[in-house]
């Protein structure tokens, strides 16, 4: 079992059972899943970089993405419908919190001017969702080996009612938020 997933449950469950004043354990917000999701708008020219990123993700996170499709055609865009446009992988259970374990210690304070994540990206129900400007921050992705830095979303889906507790747990597993007011 992973140390951060035994820290939720010792510590953390607890912790916002009494903050956020739930009687039931079953109430308190936890982590889903977490979706990392790539879109490539170069795709349309070069199927190669969709190996690449296919590859680049299932060595992020350890399991093979999923391709995702256009769903209608977009002349402007130079898109047809069912068209490859980017990969998706979405992590659950141990597999999830060794992604977090890694995030939070290995790779974001690998980022250059690094002052903390963004409170600001909450969706309003509870999920909360982070840009990475560069995939070259996690460790298995070798600088000389990629064709082209890319980023890619990550989104943190959780059972809490609101951002605010959806804030608090994350805040609480270790994301590094910044200070609200900057």
């Amino acid at each position: 079992m992973s140390t951060l997933k035994q820290r939720y449950q010792k510590e953390v469950k607890p912790k916002l059972a009494k903050d956020l004043g739930y009687k039931n354990v079953m109430e308190v917000p936890k982590l889903e899943k977490i979706v990392i999701n790539r879109g490539l708008g170069e795709a349309i020219g070069n199927s190669k970089a969709i190996e690449l990123t296919a590859e680049t993700v299932a060595l992020i996170t350890g399991q093979k993405p999923v391709l995702t499709t256009a769903k209608k055609s977009i002349s402007n865009f130079k898109v047809r419908e069912n068209q490859v446009i980017g990969c998706k992988a979405v992590l659950r259970g141990d597999k999830m919190y060794d992604f977090l374990t890694k995030l939070i210690y290995l790779a974001l304070p690998r980022i250059r001017d690094f002052r903390g994540i963004s409170p600001n990206a909450f969706d309003g129900r509870g999920n909360y969702t982070l840009g990475i400007k560069e995939d070259t921050i996690f460790p298995e992705i070798k600088i000389d080996k990629a064709d082209k830095i890319r980023g890619f979303d990550i989104t943190f889906v959780t059972t809490a009612k609101s951002d605010g507790e959806a804030y608090q747990l994350l805040k609480e597993m270790g994301l590094p938020f910044r200070a609200k007011n900057q």
